[in-house]
Formats: structure tokens, C-alpha cells, sequence
């Protein structure tokens, strides 16, 4: 036992580095369900019933441990006006490690798991209208996100009667979080003064005609790293078995607010001031003909002096960070019924309460080391920020059978419909988790007695959204289209003990 406790913890330390990139969000959490479509809230077969419904894991047989392996593929393609690209290729593995033990002629049965619970991500290399080269051409800029989920903890089931049980899970949650991309904010979040009565905010959007720039919107090249986050996430569940050819389920999980730690934020707004230099610049010699683009450009940094922004110090500004967000509450149903010996079909409805989980993003940033960036923002380093995100909840449908084909092999299929969360106003590249579709297969082996592998292949059909017009991210994404597509291979070992 002990042995099997510290290879819990070892893959947990593992899965955190290995996982340290992109993901998505799973339906399923062992190569057996998923190759039903990860049909497992009514279907009592599998030590995943710790993370889908824990009072399943009363119907299991015997003491067990499963360990899975699945790989995940990601396909991503952004269109705006000025990309039209596919995102970078990349390979994540997704492992698990569980344990359940049962104890004979007890009604008690415990267990004890790690899973990788999810996460989204992705890389792009895209043009940007803003960050432009002197002869016109474009510099590409670094589109890059990252949210990993690991949990894992014990599970306690009691069996009631031969019918009824019931089930909790409790467990700790570990996430890291990443953001790199030139991020656009309303000129209003500059209140620092320029000059009596006119903010930057003001100055920044006012019309080049009344004295400002003329933007809509103010980017800087921005990157968010090092961000942890640990949390608990709490879950209970019912298993009912009236017959042995029909099981029910139904399982409910707990929220888990996060907030993530210890990061470090770089705001470089170069780009944006440079830009804006050059219009002054523009400015100034239409408005004094004679001048030359040398005593334009001294007569412009005097006027920045006097609203006391030092150019020599530039405008990269370095943050203390942390990140409030939380993970959804569901509710579960699942049912499954044996047609007879060799034929078994499962099905499993899933409300998840997106809506107020993933509303926003909340950035609170403090300790920021550059005084021209303080004062067009009117603070002395500390702010906040809120990432509108919107999401919508949404109903997962999963149904999938298998059948036993011989003595020791068994074939599955299945299909997954679940709604899109993410709305059009705030779809952009590297976090497109809209994918609605998935088709499954696959089967297991039975090696010997007590040892059975389990494979599965998982194909999220390709999904594309149109962001709205204009968007609630940035004015590059209004109008564009992301596009996604998965698969993932599903490998796991069961040794019965």
C-alpha cells in the first residue's frame, strides 16, 4: 500500500510538469470508458468512478489498480483579415494512476487516484496590425495560452444493500495557468493625467482633429508565467443496480474557485507609445510646416516630458501576479442496461454550470517597476483587471455499447454531443474549447487472470466559430474564425488483485 500511495504522488509531481502546456477539457478518464464514448456515471466497471460517480466503485468486483496513459493530438486553424494560419503541432500526454480496495463481505470500499482533469491551450505565430516593421512588413507576434488541471484524493463508498450505494470523492486540485499575446484594453483604462482635464484615456482616444491619437483600443505585447493555483474539489454519488442487467447513477461535483499564486506579468507597450510617437511627430509638422522631422520629434518629446512620461525609460513594465477563476459545478445521470451476456449499452447526461465559472478572469497585478506605465494608468503599480470570458452552460450527451465478442475480448463504440460554451464575443485562438463532437472506439484485451488492456480512440470533430463584430477581446479578433479538431489515443492497464 505504501508503494502504491507514493507512485500516486510521484505521478501527480510528474503529470504537473508533463501537462504544463495545452489540453482540453476530457470527457472521459480511462481508455475502457472511453472507448464507449466515457459513458461511466451508471456504468459500475471502472476505478474512474472516483472522479464520475464514487458510490459506483461498491459494484466493482474486486481490489484494483489502473494505470492510463492517453496522448492528445490538437488541430487549430485562425482566419482574420490579416492571418489565415493553422496553430503550432503539438503532442500532450494526459496520465492517470488509481486504486481502489475492497474489502470482502464489507459494505465499505475506498479508493485513492490521480487524473489529469483537463485544461485548453495553444501557440500561434499571427500578424498584428499594430506591430509592423519599417518597411511595412509584418512582426510576428507570439499567441500563447495554457491552463493544466491535475486532482486527485480518496474516495469513500458504502453500500447501503446489495442495491444502493453511496459515494464521495474529496480532493485537492493543482492547476497552472499561462498567457503570452498582445493584449488590447479600452484607452479608458489610462486615468492618469496628461494635462489639466484630459486624462491619457481621453487623450489617447480623442481624434487626431481635437488633439489625441485616435485609438479605439491600446495594446502591449503581455505575458502571464508562473501561475499555480491548489484548491479542493468535493463530489458525492448514488448508485442504484435493481437487476443485474440495469444500473443507475447520479453524481454531483462542487465548484473549485482558484486563486493562482506567485505568477510574474510583463507589460510592454513599446509598440503602442512608438505609434503613437509617430503621429505626434505627424502632428506637429502639419501643424508647423517649416519644421524639420528632427525638431519635430525633440518638440514632441518635450510635450511627453510635460506630461511627465521620461522616454528614455521606456514603457516595459514588470507585475507581481495572481489569478482568480474557478472550475464549473456538474450534475450527472447515467444509466446502463445489459441486453443480455454479450451486449451492454450506457448513457450518461451531464449539466455543467459554466455560465458562473467562467465569466471572467480576474488579474490582479501589483509592484509594477515602471513609472511611465504608473502614471498613464494614475496608479502607483497595482491594479486590476477583469478578462471577460461569458461562457455558457452546457449539457454533455454521451451514449456508447459494447460487446464481448469473445472470452476475452470485448469492442466498444460511442458518441459525444455536448454544447459549445464559448460565445461569439469572446472566441479568440488560443483558448477555442468549442468543440461539440466526438466519435469513439475501442476495446480490451483480457492478458491473463487478473491483468486487461484497454484501448480507446477518441476524434473530436473538427469545429469552427465565428467571433462576433466587434469582439469583447480585441478589435483584431472581430469577425475571425478558430477552428479546432482533436484526437486522442487512450491506453490504460487494470490488474484485478
Amino acid at each position: 500500500m505504501k508503494k502504491i500511495l507514493s507512485s500516486i504522488v510521484l505521478l501527480i509531481s510528474l503529470s504537473s510538469f508533463t501537462f504544463g502546456q495545452n489540453g482540453t477539457r476530457l470527457i472521459g478518464f480511462d481508455a475502457l470508458s472511453m472507448g464507449r464514448g466515457g459513458t461511466s456515471i451508471g456504468t459500475f466497471d471502472s476505478p474512474e468512478l472516483m472522479m464520475t460517480n464514487p458510490a459506483g466503485i461498491s459494484f466493482l468486483n474486486n481490489s484494483v489498480v489502473n494505470l492510463d496513459m492517453s496522448l492528445m493530438f490538437p488541430t487549430l486553424h485562425f482566419k482574420n483579415t490579416l492571418n489565415d494560419v493553422a496553430g503550432d503541432k503539438n503532442t500532450f500526454p494526459l496520465p492517470g494512476l488509481t486504486y481502489v480496495n475492497k474489502y470482502p463481505n464489507s459494505k465499505f470500499t475506498w479508493g485513492v487516484g490521480a487524473f489529469t482533469s483537463g485544461g485548453m491551450g495553444a501557440d500561434f505565430s499571427l500578424k498584428n496590425a499594430l506591430y509592423r516593421n519599417q518597411d511595412g512588413s509584418y512582426n510576428l507576434q507570439q499567441y500563447h495560452s495554457q491552463l493544466a488541471s491535475m486532482q486527485g484524493g480518496i474516495t469513500l463508498a458504502y453500500m447501503f444493500n446489495d442495491q444502493f450505494s453511496v459515494g464521495t470523492s474529496l480532493h485537492l486540485v493543482y492547476s497552472t495557468l499561462e498567457f503570452s499575446m498582445p493584449y488590447s484594453l479600452d484607452p479608458s483604462i489610462m486615468k492618469g493625467i496628461a494635462q489639466p482635464g484630459m486624462t491619457f484615456g481621453q487623450m489617447f482616444a480623442a481624434p487626431q482633429s481635437a488633439g489625441g491619437f485616435g485609438y479605439d483600443e491600446v495594446t502591449a505585447t503581455s505575458s502571464m508565467t508562473g501561475l499555480t493555483g491548489i484548491g479542493f474539489n468535493g463530489k458525492i454519488g448514488f448508485a442504484y443496480k435493481p437487476t443485474d442487467k440495469l444500473s443507475l447513477g447520479l453524481s454531483y461535483t462542487l465548484p473549485t474557485s482558484l486563486t493562482y499564486k506567485n505568477g510574474k506579468a510583463t507589460m510592454d507597450m513599446t509598440q503602442q507609445l512608438n505609434n503613437a510617437f509617430g503621429l505626434a511627430v505627424q502632428g506637429y509638422m502639419q501643424q508647423n510646416p517649416g519644421a524639420t522631422q528632427q525638431q519635430a520629434q525633440g518638440a514632441v518629446m518635450t510635450q511627453f516630458g510635460q506630461m511627465g512620461i521620461d522616454l528614455s525609460k521606456g514603457v516595459i513594465a514588470n507585475y507581481d501576479l495572481n489569478v482568480d477563476l474557478a472550475f464549473p459545478q456538474s450534475l450527472g445521470f447515467g444509466a446502463s442496461y445489459a441486453a443480455n451476456y454479450l451486449l451492454q449499452f450506457g448513457l450518461d447526461i451531464e449539466w455543467l454550470n459554466w455560465a458562473k465559472a467562467f465569466d471572467k478572469m480576474t488579474l490582479k497585478l501589483s509592484n509594477g517597476n515602471n513609472s511611465n506605465i504608473n502614471t498613464m494608468l494614475g496608479n502607483t503599480g497595482a491594479f486590476s483587471l477583469d478578462f471577460p470570458m461569458n461562457w455558457k452552460n452546457s449539457v454533455i450527451v454521451k451514449v456508447g455499447g459494447e460487446f464481448k465478442a469473445t472470452n476475452l475480448l470485448t469492442l466498444r463504440l460511442g458518441y459525444v454531443y455536448g454544447g459549445n460554451p464559448v460565445p461569439e464575443s469572446t472566441i479568440f485562438p488560443v483558448f477555442p474549447a468549442i468543440v461539440d463532437q466526438r466519435v469513439t472506439a475501442g476495446g480490451s484485451y483480457k492478458i491473463s487472470a487478473p491483468l486487461t488492456i484497454n484501448a480507446a480512440i477518441e476524434m473530436a470533430l473538427n469545429k469552427s466559430l465565428t467571433a462576433s463584430n466587434p469582439s469583447l477581446i480585441a478589435n483584431e479578433y472581430n469577425g475571425s474564425t478558430s477552428q479546432l479538431s482533436t484526437i486522442l489515443v487512450h491506453l490504460s492497464l487494470t490488474y484485478n488483485l
